[in-house]
């Protein structure tokens, strides 16, 4: 990643954080977006002092524009895209309400798509596309009906948009994660007791017993960022501890 620029949706916390300090160890030039300016703030101190911070939601067209032209106007170009930003929401079919649909649908799903049409002015010929999906995209699993929805839908984008950006040599690829030890099971549970048993839980229901650290995501958002990944095209890479197989 020596003197290539990426941008990081969502880096400023979770996995988005761990791939934005991979690719600044690996000598990238980091731009990382949240909606929390003091979140930012903290992961910049920790990626270091080849990164960039801009705050903006990815839902919303102006801020995408806004953040592109940030980075543009302090690095020039983007190599890598990693398309990270996302929420997790979760409830019944039976009581899941327009807002909920609303919010994963706005972040999750049109947040991608305008994340990368966004950034084709200020990508490189021949950069690399990373929209982060999940292994619900092709499971059925009670309360997560919307999410997994627009997961699969990112998954679907990265066919699409790679057939679309041939003639620029961009590749788009999907990174899948099972569970991840990451706060977002903080924000879907009431204390932090039972953040811990939901986690404990989403690990023994992997096939390994665990549940994956942002550090392995990290390693596998920087093969598909790398030329060690040039054969790949519209594929789908899966690090969910063996669990899309059950």
């Amino acid at each position: 990643m020596k003197n290539k620029v990426a941008v990081v949706t969502g880096g400023s916390s979770g996995i988005g954080l761990a791939i934005a300090k991979r690719f600044a160890e690996e000598g990238a030039q980091v731009a990382i977006t949240g909606r929390n300016q003091k979140s930012i703030d903290q992961a910049v101190a920790e990626i270091g002092s080849n990164s960039l911070g801009i705050q903006g939601d990815v839902s919303k067209l102006n801020d995408l524009t806004r953040i592109y032209q940030t980075v543009a106007d302090h690095f020039g170009k983007i190599d890598t895209l990693i398309v990270n930003a996302g929420v997790y929401v979760l409830a019944p079919l039976a009581d899941f309400t327009e807002e909920q649909f609303d919010q994963v649908s706005n972040i999750n799903f049109k947040g991608a798509f305008f994340s990368v049409q966004k950034a084709l002015p200020v990508l490189s010929d021949g950069a690399s596309i990373v929209l982060v999906s999940s292994t619900v995209n092709g499971k059925g699993i009670p309360n997560h009906a919307a999410y997994s929805a627009t997961k699969a839908a990112v998954r679907s984008l990265a066919r699409s948009f790679s057939a679309e950006l041939l003639d620029r040599k961009i590749r788009v690829n999907t990174l899948s994660p099972g569970p991840v030890d990451t706060p977002v099971f903080a924000s879907v549970t009431d204390s932090a007791e039972g953040a811990l048993a939901m986690k404990e839980a989403m690990g023994n229901f992997t096939p390994v017993k665990r549940v994956a650290m942002p550090e392995e995501l990290a390693s596998a958002a920087l093969y598909l960022a790398s030329d060690d990944s040039s054969f790949m095209l519209g594929a789908e890479l899966l690090l969910d501890g063996g669990l899309k197989d059950l």
